[in-house]
């Protein structure tokens, strides 16, 4: 069952609008940055399909994408480095980039509700939401376009850094990735603060 505008439409009720879903993609790899995205939906105009990015082929996702931002009312896309994120960790690092994802936005929100259990300190009404990508339609609008855009992040990153095949895993940690940074050691785009990177080489 795909997510819904239900909570939305709930938020208008309460008088908590405009409301924005966020996402972020890429906690876990061992390369490349977090990524994450605001999306303030259209209420007249909510692309059915809406979904956990996870759980959709990667045409889906970009076909979605593409609707997303022409009838999205806006979308605030954002990212913190692997440097930063080895710098303050992964979860600041993520709760970062999704501050900066809503502060991207166009329109400012009066509420925001955050996919998982860890909400970022906004100056706003910010309700998590565990598992919140499959049942909240502003929520998976913005885990699409976290993904759709890390994933051709990764494109881009692989182009510069072909040795490691980012296009093919997107940086989390394959056989094929383990092996490559084990003949080739990382490059600037590796978390130096995660296994196996951590303790064989420094930034």
């Amino acid at each position: 069952m795909s997510a819904d505008f239900s909570r939305e439409h709930h938020a208008i009720a309460r008088g908590l609008w405009p409301l924005a879903g966020v996402d972020e993609v890429g906690r876990g790899p061992l390369a490349g940055p977090v990524v994450a995205a605001a999306v303030i939906l259209d209420p007249r105009a909510v692309p059915a399909g809406l979904d956990d990015s996870k759980r959709l082929s990667a045409a889906r996702r970009e076909a979605l994408f593409k609707e997303i931002a022409e009838t999205a009312l806006a979308v605030g896309i954002a990212s913190a480095t692997a440097a930063e994120i080895d710098a303050i960790n992964i979860r600041q690092a993520t709760l970062l980039a999704m501050r900066r994802g809503v502060a991207a936005l166009a329109v400012t929100p009066l509420c925001v509700l955050v996919d998982g259990n860890d909400p970022p300190a906004l100056a706003c009404v910010c309700e998590a939401i565990v598992q919140g990508d499959g049942q909240v339609a502003s929520i998976a609008a913005a885990s699409i376009v976290a993904k759709v855009t890390r994933d051709a992040m990764m494109a881009r990153l692989c182009r510069r850094f072909p040795a490691y095949g980012f296009s093919a895993h997107v940086g989390y940690a394959t056989a094929q990735h383990r092996e490559a940074i084990a003949r080739h050691g990382p490059c600037p785009e590796h978390r130096y603060s995660f296994a196996p990177v951590k303790g064989v080489w420094q930034r």
